[in-house]
C-alpha cells in the first residue's frame, strides 16, 4: 500500500489506515513503539517489561493479610541440631 508523507512543521507524518492499524493491534492504542531496522521503519505496540506491577501487587496482598504460608514452616531431617 502506497501512502503520502505529509509535512508536519519541520516533519513529516503519515495516515495509518484502519485495517492496517487492526492488522498491527494497534487500533485502540495510543502509544506506539517506533524504531528503524535495517532501514526499514517498524511500528509495534508497546509492551510492558516482564514483572510490571508485581511489586504493587504483592504490597496489595501483603496488606490484606494474603501472604501466608500455604504449607507453613517446615525444614529438612538434616537440618534438626543445625543453626541456621
Amino acid at each position: 500500500m502506497n501512502v503520502t508523507l505529509r509535512f508536519i512543521g519541520n516533519s513529516k507524518g503519515v495516515v495509518l489506515p484502519k485495517p492496517i492499524l487492526a492488522q498491527a493491534g494497534l487500533q485502540d492504542a495510543t502509544d506506539a513503539e517506533l524504531t528503524v531496522e535495517n532501514g526499514v521503519i517498524c511500528l509495534r505496540k508497546v509492551t510492558k517489561p516482564s514483572r510490571a506491577g508485581w511489586a504493587e501487587a504483592a504490597k496489595k496482598i501483603a496488606a490484606a493479610g494474603g501472604d501466608e504460608l500455604v504449607m507453613g514452616e517446615f525444614g529438612n531431617d538434616e537440618d534438626a541440631g543445625n543453626d541456621w
